[in-house]
């Protein structure tokens, strides 16, 4: 229970110091309030001279009473350590402009940032504000965290139309997408798998070759030619992209005229990809 805490808290705490370090060298000293309580803060600084810890301390402090009622007390002690540390930290670290052009400056930030909330959606946990929103979407209406999270970020960047100019507003807008972009990719796109289907007189020589060379499980299933009405059994094989090239020089070793069909899938869960167990 030590280990597991210690390493969920170390995710957090990382998670907490890129945010901090998107927000005051990045967005901004550009004036880019790309959503969230921490864009939100930057707008109020700026337009009411608030200070942007505060404004995010006192923000953090409301929305963890909504985190409590609707996501439970694990989520709860998780946002209470992110929103509670990201005041802190955003104090600590250096306020200066670390990359003078805007776009390069918007890019990096929202790309960084959108790493570091997918690192705390992946502990249950969260950096409190628009953040904590997402997370109810996704329990109550499955909802993706990065979709959620573009939509209440949106209802900020809104209010950057009264104290920035246009183009701070059209900035705020690329960074939402980009971050958003950021963590679609890493939920969903970095755990793409391949599936293929393969048909072959060979199909026993070749259905061997794929569990003992490549360790992975093959699901032979019965299959019909609609033309001939012959029965031919069909493989099917789920794998990572990296072993799909030797997938392609078993199946061509044994039968170069081999039929096959290769889709891309974003998400497998059981024995063997989602825990380890040998073979499957």
């Amino acid at each position: 229970m030590f280990e597991y805490w210690l390493r969920k808290l170390t995710y957090i705490t990382l998670a907490i110091v890129i945010i901090s370090v998107c927000v005051n060298m990045f967005l901004a000293p550009h004036n880019i309030a790309a959503g969230g309580l921490t864009g939100l803060a930057i707008i109020l600084e700026e337009w009411l001279g608030l200070s942007r810890t505060m404004v995010i301390f006192i923000g953090n402090a409301a929305l963890l009473v909504v985190t409590l009622i609707f996501l439970g007390k694990e989520v709860f002690i998780n946002t209470v350590i992110g929103a509670t540390m990201l005041p802190v930290v955003i104090g600590l670290v250096p306020r200066f402009t670390l990359v003078n052009d805007t776009m390069l400056s918007m890019v990096i930030g929202s790309a960084l940032f959108g790493v570091a909330v997918t690192i705390l959606y992946s502990n249950n946990a969260s950096s409190g504000g628009t953040a904590i929103p997402p997370l109810i979407f996704k329990k109550y209406f499955n909802l993706n965290t990065s979709i959620g999270l573009f939509f209440s970020d949106g209802v900020v960047v809104v209010l950057c139309l009264l104290v920035f100019d246009i183009d701070a507003f059209f900035y705020a807008i690329a960074s939402i997408f980009i971050t958003s972009a950021v963590m679609s990719y890493i939920e969903n796109g970095a755990n793409k798998k391949k599936m293929v289907y393969i048909i072959s007189d060979l199909y026993e020589r070749i259905s061997a070759d794929i569990q003992t060379k490549i360790g992975r499980g093959v699901t032979i299933i019965p299959a019909m030619g609609a033309y001939e009405k012959q029965e031919k059994p069909m493989l099917m094989v789920t794998l990572d992209k990296k072993s799909y090239p030797h997938l392609l020089e078993i199946v061509n070793t044994h039968d170069a005229k081999a039929f096959m069909i290769t889709d891309t899938v974003t998400d497998v869960h059981g024995k063997g990809f989602t825990y380890e167990s040998g073979s499957v």
